[in-house]
């Protein structure tokens, strides 16, 4: 029970892989706010049938005004904020495309969920996180180390990602709030296996040196590891969780 008594935000928590981090982080002990514009009952009751404690909110982590009172009401609830993850993002949506091909209301979109939001997200959160406990965990992907085509403006995001993670770690590290990131591979959600033939799933596991796909526990513990005190020294860092598909230093 590493994060006993912590409190944890998990954006995007309704279901898919921010339902698995949400229930690993409240399976060692921490109390899990559950927010997703999707109903997060089955979560939220999920996380109460096995003893834990959460808290059910309705965010648009795109809108200012949503995500203050996300944390506010984080706060009213459980008197502070340890962890936030930042999971919500558009992935599963996405069409490839070429990127002249993308409309710029939709690159626009991409941007203002992936990208705004988490940085709308830590401006609530942070000034409410206890020096030397606060631990932010911002979701990144291997996409953009492998420039991945036709998902121009995801690829971008998820690379903004990592300059996010670095530029706040820089200064939110001298108030003791540590700040990190984690890039899964192409991950076995229940929408990507939903809209991929097996072939073609087979296929992308290949090249990965551990021969298999990503699943979402993969990502869970690295998620727990870095919400830990464990993690304690670990700052500014982006941790890439693909099973040894790209390899970088």
């Amino acid at each position: 029970m590493q994060l006993e008594n912590r409190v944890a935000i998990v954006t995007g928590s309704a279901q898919g892989i921010g339902r698995t981090y949400a229930l690993r982080l409240a399976s060692e002990g921490a109390k899990v706010v559950v927010t997703d514009l999707l109903d997060t009952t089955a979560t939220t009751e999920e996380i109460k049938s096995q003893g834990g404690e959460a808290l059910a909110l309705k965010t648009d982590v795109a809108n200012e005004e949503s995500v203050q009172e996300m944390a506010q009401r984080t706060v009213e609830r459980f008197g502070r904020i340890d962890v936030l993850v930042n999971n919500a993002a558009l992935f599963g949506v996405l069409q490839p495309k070429p990127y002249d091909q993308i409309p710029v209301d939709e690159w626009d979109k991409v941007m203002a969920v992936n990208v705004k939001a988490p940085w709308l997200c830590i401006k609530a959160a942070a000034p409410h996180m206890e020096a030397g406990k606060g631990s932010i965990i911002n979701i990144s992907s291997s996409t953009w180390m492998m420039a991945v085509p036709n998902l121009c403006h995801y690829v971008v995001s998820k690379a903004a990602i990592y300059g996010l993670t670095t530029a706040l770690a820089k200064e939110l590290g001298a108030k003791g709030i540590r700040v990190n990131a984690v890039a899964p591979g192409l991950t076995m959600s229940d929408a990507v296996v939903g809209k991929m033939p097996p072939q073609v799933l087979e296929s992308y596991a290949a090249p990965i040196a551990l021969g298999r796909n990503v699943q979402p526990d993969d990502l869970a513990g690295v998620i727990a590891f870095l919400a830990s005190d464990d993690a304690r020294f670990v700052h500014g860092q982006c941790i890439t969780v693909d099973g040894g598909l790209v390899f970088r230093g």
